[in-house]
């Protein structure tokens, strides 16, 4: 058996520490970060612009996209990378959207697929969602989302057919960038080219998601969120997931994302058929090594990360999601669903995909057994090594997060 790595200390969270030839990039981009601003009107002009067409579909996603250029420009003070990294972020969500509508006009058809029966998982970060979403994506009778795809959707009329798929490639360069600048990460979460990937960025491209929250902490952009119906980014996701079938087949969908525990009555309405994965875990372990994650990925894009900034917003954005979870939990039809608590799964992980493929009536064949088994091989937990989670640094206090989080315990771990 191959030995893991010891655990690690995030010892740089307010001061980060990059290797040489990664903060020389840093220190070189000042000069192009000052030309760019975030105004929607511009960022729109630059995709039609690269794109070629001006049709974005229905406007409704213009009201998020302002919402979130005034977040980016007065809520936090980014550094030269963070400006254009989400510059970038912008123009390409954009251009993403215009490729989007230009396929469904070409093919009107499109719209008669039938996003049928997806298994959605909902849970935090840190609760299994992603090993779960993996083994179930292993299974070749299932369709997920490989990264790569979920950052260019739809490829650009000149790269159709080209091999290697050009989009690939440019998904391989920044994950190499981030591995660099990032080592540790993938000891949280480990991020490949073809891992699978939550629908959050294909939500992105209506920018009304918690994505852009995980990049910097917005408070104006969260509060407009959490004010805002989301049903209709929820049914521009299931088009997006249209195209997508178009574009490369798949019969059934299986979702993840943790800004699903906000949204159950959006689901069960826009996935009437959907099998309901809810996972659970201890919310005080969570809350730490979610804002760990985040205070440690936040050295991209923020000029003076403070871990206890991120820490207690975090704290207050996981309390967010839990109370929607316990509030609105029945919305979900008990028969299609499940709750998954992280000990039972992680003690007997193929015998909760059965359970799962049991209540979605999805075949559990020979297939899918050795499916699951193959990625189980390969992809042995914690084979990145630990990391070290502390709550002082983070300002978090442990018996103030157990009382403050007393209510979905209570509701769901008792």
């Amino acid at each position: 058996m191959t030995e893991r790595p010891p655990e690690v200390v995030l010892d740089d969270l307010a001061a980060p520490v990059f290797a040489p030839h990664i903060r020389e990039v840093f220190d070189s981009v000042g000069p192009m970060a000052a030309d760019l601003a975030f105004v929607p009107d511009e960022l729109k002009a630059l995709a039609v612009e690269a794109e070629g067409t001006d049709d974005f579909g229905d406007a409704h996603f213009e009201e998020g996209l302002a919402v979130l250029c005034r977040a980016l420009t007065d809520d936090v003070e980014l550094s030269a990378m963070g400006v254009i990294s989400q510059h970038t972020l912008l123009l390409q969500l954009l251009r993403n959207r215009l490729r989007v509508q230009r396929e469904l006009t070409r093919h009107p058809e499109i719209r008669d697929i039938e996003i049928e029966a997806p298994i959605v998982v909902a849970g935090l970060p840190r609760t299994g969602t992603t090993h779960l979403h993996n083994l179930m994506s292993a299974d070749p009778a299932l369709r997920s989302l490989p990264y790569w795809e979920s950052l260019e959707p739809v490829p650009p009329d000149d790269e159709r057919g080209v091999d290697p798929d050009p989009r690939r490639e440019r998904c391989d360069l920044a994950l190499g960038f981030m591995d660099e600048a990032m080592p540790y990460f993938k000891r949280m979460h480990e991020m490949t080219t073809d891992h699978v990937h939550e629908e959050i960025q294909l939500l992105a491209m209506h920018f009304s998601t918690m994505l852009f929250e995980s990049v910097v902490p917005l408070p104006t952009y969260r509060d407009w969120w959490k004010a805002t119906d989301q049903t209709a980014s929820y049914r521009y996701l299931k088009d997006v997931l249209r195209v997508l079938t178009h574009e490369r087949g798949g019969d059934r969908w299986v979702l993840k994302s943790p800004q699903h525990l906000s949204c159950f009555p959006v689901l069960a309405e826009v996935f009437p058929d959907a099998t309901f994965v809810v996972t659970h875990r201890d919310p005080v372990a969570v809350t730490l090594s979610m804002a760990t994650m985040v205070a440690y990925s936040c050295r991209m894009n923020l000029a003076r990360p403070d871990p206890t900034v991120l820490g207690a917003y975090w704290r207050d954005r996981v309390q967010d999601l839990l109370a929607d979870c316990v509030r609105d939990r029945e919305a979900l039809p008990d028969a299609q669903t499940i709750d998954v608590g992280f000990d039972e799964f992680m003690a007997d992980d193929r015998a909760m995909v059965e359970r799962i493929y049991t209540l979605a009536d999805q075949p559990w064949d020979d297939r899918a057994r050795a499916a699951v088994d193959a990625y189980q091989a390969t992809h042995p937990r914690g084979r990145h090594g630990g990391v070290r989670y502390d709550f002082a640094v983070l300002g978090l206090d442990r018996s103030e997060l157990e009382q403050s989080l007393a209510f979905y315990t209570t509701r769901f771990l008792s």
